[in-house]
């Protein structure tokens, strides 16, 4: 997790904004735990990982919505419904909390 750290401190250093993705809750079987974090760049490139697949897709994306307009998120990742493919195949639920850090602007 040092990694998400480092990456923080030198956006804060040079200015630059980016999102912070942490996983605030779960429930049931989940890759990340609590605490787990995440840092998006304004470029879309990331650090950190709140678990990968298709899960981490939808917590990016709204990342990048929340590095538009500044507003916080809490999306819900939802691991239990069956879907085609093995993106889905933990079975549990975690929330994620998004906020901006840094620069008003890029």
């Amino acid at each position: 997790m040092n990694e998400v750290y480092d990456e923080i401190d030198a956006a804060l250093a040079e200015g630059r904004s980016l999102v912070l993705a942490t996983v605030a809750s779960s429930r049931g079987s989940t890759p990340r735990k609590p605490g787990a974090k995440m840092a998006i760049r304004h470029d879309g490139s990331f650090r950190g990982t709140i678990g990968g697949g298709c899960g981490e897709a939808e917590v990016w994306q709204a990342a990048m919505d929340t590095m538009r307009d500044g507003a916080p998120r809490l999306v819900r990742v939802d691991l239990t419904e069956d879907v085609e493919g093995d993106d889905k195949i933990c079975g549990g639920v975690m929330d994620v909390f998004l906020e901006r850090l840094g620069a008003d602007r890029d």
